[in-house]
């Protein structure tokens, strides 16, 4: 169970000791100079040992606002150098926004004085590349700027976008009044396209409304709104993944700005209003989801062997700025492992041999208590599931800004809730295992908990 979140107007909390998980060695006053400096060694062995613990990281508002550094992000990653400048940590950067992976990283190298490959950078579509059933439909997808190329280096293979629909079928668009005044002078001819057999929406389109109108006819047309099509009343709805639920994000304006979150509200509110059904999501990736979570443990699983570690990854660190999406995700994931290691099968030895897949024998996790919308694919290919503790660190630098203790009893219930529909909303899920100032801060913080020396 997370702990209960500290003020951090509260300036002696966050300065409290911190309570080490591995036992260091204790000093004995009667040993003479010789024994001292060897018990001296063995403790700084024991601190120089390979890490069992990764760490991700979040961006926006953690390292970034905007594209303006924080001034406490480099020293951060500073602290998890080793004397030859490299890296000691497995860690990633956890994202839910949508860039080109290379360029992310490239970024991140310029600010954090580092090298970051496009493997360690995990947006919000990113564990879509595990998705194979379908990366071979004809999807429409959804976003802006580099997003089909986005689409192609997930493995994805036939794409299309809002854009070319509107080419195909020019009566669909009638929010924009300058197609209105083409069609009406020139009139129209609509030009074959396939059947759109799925809709993936990465990121928030530049204009909503056009977007809204051609994804709800695609719905309601099963993938082919033609003009001498008909509006099918009973259809088994097209699938539907989303990337990134975030309703706002941290940029550099006076508050928090709308995210993709907030056009799924939009997209959602009309399906049903027209429809009266509500959208069901085939899959919902990006953080808080337990999927993103999952591949973000795989990710630092091949970070660490790349840096040489053969000890297993036992806890994994988040540290961001967001409570309904960062710290939420955290503790669902805490929650999925708990169930795991519960619901394993284990052989005549009482080893855990895990579930296995009838169709191929291959070693996988299920979970049947998540519904299929927030459920790890079954033939996704991942590396062994390891960590055991998941620890959620919150920083006072993007989203979340403290409040005294007693505004937020008052405050109760009637907080407005940010978090997607298809989520648990509970203040416990909210709650983070500690408050830092900053990032330089949880890192120091993570450092001392695991007795870890770099």
């Amino acid at each position: 169970m997370a702990t209960r979140v500290e003020d951090f107007s509260r300036q002696a909390a966050l300065q409290a000791p911190v309570t080490s998980h591995r036992l260091p060695v204790q000093q004995n006053p009667s040993l003479n100079s010789e024994q001292r400096q060897q018990q001296q060694q063995q403790q700084q062995q024991q601190r120089r040992q390979q890490p069992s613990f990764g760490i991700c990281f979040d961006v926006d508002g953690v390292l970034l606002n905007g594209t303006v550094p924080i001034p406490a992000a480099a020293k951060a990653i500073g602290r998890l150098l080793g004397e030859d400048g490299q890296l000691r940590v497995p860690i990633n950067f956890v994202t839910n926004s949508l860039n080109r992976p290379t360029d992310r990283a490239d970024q991140l190298s310029r600010v954090l004085g580092i090298q970051v490959s496009k493997q360690q950078i995990i947006q919000a579509p990113s564990p879509l590349s595990v998705f194979a059933r379908i990366q071979d439909k004809f999807c429409l997808v959804v976003g802006q700027d580099n997003v089909l190329e986005i689409a192609a280096d997930l493995g994805f293979k036939r794409t299309c976008t809002v854009e070319e629909v509107a080419v195909a079928y020019p009566l669909l668009d009638m929010v924009d009044h300058d197609n209105r005044r083409k069609i009406s002078k020139f009139g129209y001819e609509e030009k074959p396209l396939q059947r759109i057999e799925a809709i993936v929406l990465m990121g928030e389109p530049k204009r909503w409304e056009s977007a809204l109108q051609i994804i709800v006819d695609l719905l309601r047309t099963d993938g082919q709104p033609r003009k001498d099509n008909e509006i099918v009343s009973v259809v088994k709805q097209l699938p539907v993944i989303a990337c990134n639920m975030d309703l706002q994000f941290k940029d550099r304006a006076l508050s928090p700005r709308f995210g993709h979150g907030a056009f799924l509200v939009c997209l959602e509110a009309l399906y049903k209003k027209l429809t009266g059904d509500d959208l069901q999501y085939t899959s919902l990736v990006g953080k808080p989801s337990e999927i993103t979570f999952r591949f973000a443990e795989h990710v630092l699983t091949k970070e660490s062997q790349r840096m040489g570690h053969t000890d297993p990854i036992k806890t994994m660190y988040l540290v961001g700025d967001t409570p309904e999406v960062d710290i939420a995700g955290c503790n669902l994931y805490q929650r999925y492992i708990d169930r795991l290691r519960q619901s394993r099968h284990r052989d005549g030895n009482g080893n855990d041999i895990g579930n296995r897949s009838a169709s191929n024998g291959k070693m996988r996790m299920e979970d049947g208590t998540l519904p299929g919308c927030r459920s790890v694919p079954d033939d996704a290919e991942f590396s062994a599931q390891t960590v055991e503790r998941v620890v959620a660190l919150l920083v006072c630098t993007g989203v979340y800004l403290p409040r005294p203790e007693q505004d937020r009893e008052e405050e109760g219930d009637l907080r407005p809730v940010h978090g997607h529909r298809d989520f648990p909303s509970c203040a416990q899920l909210n709650e983070p295992a500690r408050v830092c100032r900053d990032v330089e801060d949880a890192v120091e913080y993570i450092l001392e908990s695991e007795n870890f020396e770099c």
